[in-house]
């Protein structure tokens, strides 16, 4: 079995972000030329996640104000992790709630996602340094 690993890296200007990753993804496929196999694509961060959904700017502002006020309002006072001296105890739920890593099958050299799938990195508490990581196994 073959493997490939990369990363992207991500300074974010707002403290929440969507940014589509997918193309980026399918470029490491490509690099890596595995035919048939996995792509895993994981956020390196405890305050971020990747996840799989529809590329649509409506669907985006949803995820954010559902995120804002029902998950896990921005609201530092009402976090035991903030009494560390943190601010950030809203981004760990959010990333908790959509996960920090996805899966996608690689079928003939392309990401195999449904006809509305795009891959996302979603950034919980931004404004600085992150990664992800890109590791393609298969044949």
């Amino acid at each position: 079995m073959a493997s490939h690993t990369h990363y992207l890296w991500f300074t974010t200007t707002h403290r929440q972000e969507i940014i589509d990753i997918t193309d980026q993804v399918q470029e490491q496929v490509d690099a890596s030329r595995i035919q048939e196999g996995y792509a895993l694509v994981s956020a390196m961060h405890i305050s971020a996640s990747v996840f799989v959904n529809d590329h649509e700017s409506g669907l985006w502002q949803d995820i954010l104000h559902w995120l804002e006020h029902t998950v896990a309002p921005w609201d530092p006072a009402s976090y035991n992790h903030n009494l560390t001296g943190e601010d950030n105890a809203a981004a760990h739920l959010r990333s908790l709630t959509i996960g920090h890593e996805v899966i996608v099958p690689i079928t003939a050299g392309q990401l195999d996602l449904g006809p509305w799938q795009r891959v996302f990195y979603g950034e919980w508490d931004g404004q600085r340094r992150k990664r992800v990581i890109i590791k393609i196994l298969g044949e």
